[in-house]
């Protein structure tokens, strides 16, 4: 299997670097590294020491990639205890250096991890899609994706929705906050082509939509994306949060994925073929059933928290059924079916709270893998496909997804055996502690009654 790069610097291109910084008055660099969930962790240095750590290395705490959602270092990963929590260096990857507009004379740079002795850390979200990208350009494709966020926007004191009722699509509402007329230019000031904005079905709902990128880099928008709605809203005194189901009886919010693959010579669509009556090409075809057969074990990675499969309602849209449809949005892959050069397909099922890296990951490999196996495309069903019962269920709670990722052989296979090791360890652990509290609900049904 091809493996994944980090970019390796010499003095020349880490003067290079630096001398660029500095003709665009960059005084300090955030060395930023996607951990497991896709939370920024990392170093701010100042631009007259940004060449040595450039070329070297900065270092962090080695274990900072698989650190739980709760920053709690888990025991049996390889990067805690294990190895004497030793540090890792970051190495930055100059081509995605962007503004952080809200902070003076302030700049991003997102890096890669290696150990001291030179191995990567291929736990790390970023290898793992970096490595699927090779296999992929290994078989002459090349990845156009695209990563489609819903979030709440909240008081940051009450933590309650800054506006109520269901107005989705209401232009008036879309710029009655300054604030997110605010973000939508600071997120052009990021470097992320943004393309759409409009509130969504819940009270307080976002949806602010960018342009689809070929490989990692439509990856790395999605990571700078999301970090920036969280960091600069709170400036504004609103919080921004892509939890999947924050509020009982209110819309979740998702995570939909874009993905088509082109001919890495020719650029062609090979998502194509005009001859079909939906457009969708054998390979288009085969990518797709391979997403529909490896589904149980995506969806830990696609819904990673407890709290993502409170979203996994019928008439949601949210589907909780392993199934495709032309156009059909109760469908689990969904075909956009424009038979021209945009046509690709979405999957509907990913939380927002999903890491941008690790949903790509596991669907690219497994349409990969489909595409190997020359897998056929069942007959599509008619009808909201949500409304069929013989529909094949995805896992409703996150234990039973991860006995399906440890039971799917060839995507953890094409995953890699140490990130699956981290993931599940890490995924558990998270899981157990978390049953361990005491939900209010059941301390206000049982407390005083009983």
């Amino acid at each position: 299997m091809p493996a994944a790069e980090i970019f390796q610097h010499s003095q020349a291109s880490a003067k290079e670097f630096t001398t660029s910084l500095r003709e665009n008055n960059v005084e300090f660099l955030r060395f930023e590294l996607p951990d497991l969930a896709g939370l920024s962790r990392g170093k701010t240095v100042p631009i007259d020491h940004v060449e040595t750590y450039v070329l070297n290395g900065l270092n962090l705490y080695g274990g900072a990639v698989t650190l739980d959602t709760s920053s709690i270092p888990i025991a049996g990963t390889g990067y805690n205890e294990d190895v004497n929590f030793v540090d890792c260096l970051m190495i930055a990857d100059p081509h995605t250096v962007s503004r952080v507009p809200w902070l003076t004379n302030t700049a991003r740079v997102i890096c890669d991890t290696r150990w001291y002795d030179g191995r990567p850390q291929l736990a790390a979200p970023r290898m793992v899609l970096k490595k699927i990208i090779a296999v992929a350009a290994a078989m002459g494709y090349g990845v156009k994706m695209g990563h489609e966020y819903e979030f709440y926007v909240v008081d940051l004191e009450t933590r309650q929705p800054i506006y109520g009722g269901q107005p989705i699509f209401v232009t008036a509402m879309t710029h009655r906050y300054p604030q997110m007329d605010k973000l939508m230019r600071v997120l052009q000031a990021s470097g992320i082509d943004m393309i759409t904005a409009n509130g969504e079905h819940g009270p307080g709902q976002w949806e602010l939509n960018f342009a689809a990128l070929d490989g990692i880099a439509a990856a790395d928008r999605a990571f700078v994306f999301k970090n920036t709605v969280k960091e600069y809203l709170r400036t504004e005194g609103l919080l921004a949060t892509f939890m999947t189901k924050p509020y009982k009886g209110l819309s979740g919010s998702c995570s939909h994925f874009h993905v088509s693959l082109f001919d890495l010579e020719t650029g062609e669509n090979l998502f194509l073929d005009t001859a079909n009556k939906n457009g969708m090409s054998g390979i288009m075809q085969s990518f797709v059933q391979g997403i529909l057969d490896h589904a149980r074990a995506e969806q830990a990675l696609w819904n990673p928290t407890t709290n993502c499969y409170r979203r996994i309602r019928p008439a949601t849209f949210a589907p909780s059924n392993i199934s495709w449809g032309v156009e059909d949005r109760s469908a689990s892959v969904r075909i956009k079916a424009s038979k021209d050069k945009r046509q690709h397909l979405e999957v509907r099922v990913p939380s927002a709270l999903s890491n941008p890296y690790l949903t790509a990951a596991a669907t690219i490999a497994s349409g990969l893998l489909g595409v190997k196996a020359g897998a056929s495309l069942a007959p599509e069903r008619a009808g909201l496909k949500e409304n069929d019962p013989s529909f094949a269920k995805l896992p409703t709670e996150m234990h039973l997804s991860l006995a399906a990722l440890a039971a799917d052989g060839a995507l953890t296979e094409m995953l890699g055996e140490e990130f699956i090791n981290v993931f599940t360890k890490v995924k558990t652990a998270e899981m157990l502690r978390l049953r361990d509290e005491i939900p209010a609900a059941e301390t206000n049904e049982y407390f005083d009654l009983y």
